[in-house]
């Protein structure tokens, strides 16, 4: 794993949303530093915040108050553009619900990054072409999602999440919709997208699937609750 700096940099986060009269802190002073090429998982049950910091990670909302550096970038500083220019360069996204355009095929949904970054067509098609073999789909190029598997699906959301080679790969409940033994190839595809250096978080609310990660991080009310490393002696995870 490589460990040359500091990628996140989260420090006393707080989240606030006006909820009618009331205010609900959402986070309440998180702190956590992720280093680069390392693979964590972020867990809790409903409410403790994780979706809230997965948003914040991915560029995706801003703290209320606090400090959030992404590769020495400063976040809450940043305008709406600046935030779309990183969330599309910096940060690969993977989500439960795969989110591809249903009526294009697998490899214009892995050129869709490459579009909004302005790559000329010739390398994007290539560069698509590449990550959609990558991930063993060098055969589904021109089928569209709903000719496609769940697992096939996850697959061509991974090669776009991996397609501007982003310092950053964000998965979120990546395996929610697959049935176990398609979950465990799509946690052994993450596995071997580690191994080649990316930075994974995982967010989960599954303790065998984060039990693939290096280190898991557990929120509760907003706060914290345990950062620990993952102990790997024999672990075999079920799903």
């Amino acid at each position: 794993m490589s460990s040359n700096g500091v990628l996140i940099d989260i420090a006393d986060v707080r989240k606030t949303y006006e909820m009618g009269t009331t205010e609900v802190n959402a986070l309440d002073g998180v702190n956590l530093k992720i280093m680069t090429g390392e693979y964590v998982a972020i867990m809790g049950p409903s409410g403790s915040g994780k979706s809230t910091l997965m948003n914040i990670v991915g560029c995706l909302d801003t703290p209320t108050s606090g400090s959030y550096k992404l590769r020495g970038t400063e976040i809450r500083e940043r305008d709406d553009d600046e935030l779309a220019r990183i969330r599309n360069q910096e940060i690969g996204f993977v989500f439960q619900t795969f989110n591809l355009l249903p009526r294009a095929d697998a490899l214009h949904n892995v050129e869709l990054p490459l579009i909004y970054s302005g790559t000329p067509a010739a390398e994007r098609r290539e560069r698509a072409k590449a990550m959609l073999a990558m991930v063993g789909l060098g055969d589904r190029t021109h089928h569209r999602p709903n000719e496609l598997s769940g697992g096939q699906r996850q697959r061509v959301a991974i090669a776009r999440a991996l397609v501007n080679n982003p310092s950053l790969v964000l998965a979120d409940e990546p395996t929610g919709n697959l049935d176990s033994r398609t979950g465990v190839e799509i946690l052994t595809l993450m596995d071997e997208i580690h191994a080649k250096g990316n930075t994974v978080v995982l967010v989960t609310h599954e303790e065998d699937v984060a039990a693939r990660a290096h280190r898991i991080v557990r929120l509760r009310d907003g706060k914290i609750e345990s950062d620990r490393p993952v102990a790997k002696a024999g672990a075999t995870p079920g799903a």
